[in-house]
């Protein structure tokens, strides 16, 4: 039985940017350094899109974003998420369906 890991099949999916135009972003970045200890975010992306920075910044990279919408469910104690679904024709591409 061969084993394959989540990093491999979501390497199967393909993404299309829609350049100057993310989907997501953080409302306020402040909020994310000095009001969210846990920055659940970071740790419940299932694509990892979302990086806890050293100083405790909140880096978001969209591309490769599911579309899950995990990330603004998660952060309903803050609100700190627009989340929307990318424009017709943009965003992920599922190999598989």
């Amino acid at each position: 039985m061969t084993h394959i890991n989540v990093e491999e099949k979501l390497f199967q999916n393909r993404y299309k940017v829609d350049a100057g135009r993310p989907h997501i972003q953080i409302k306020d970045a402040d909020v994310c350094r000095s009001q969210c200890k846990s920055q659940q975010c970071t740790t419940c992306c299932p694509a990892g899109c979302y990086t806890a920075e050293g100083n405790g910044a909140v880096t978001l990279i969209t591309d490769g974003c599911l579309e899950c919408g995990t990330c603004r469910v998660i952060c309903t104690d803050y609100r700190n998420v627009e989340w929307e679904y990318p424009r017709g024709g943009f965003g992920i591409l599922f190999k598989f369906g």
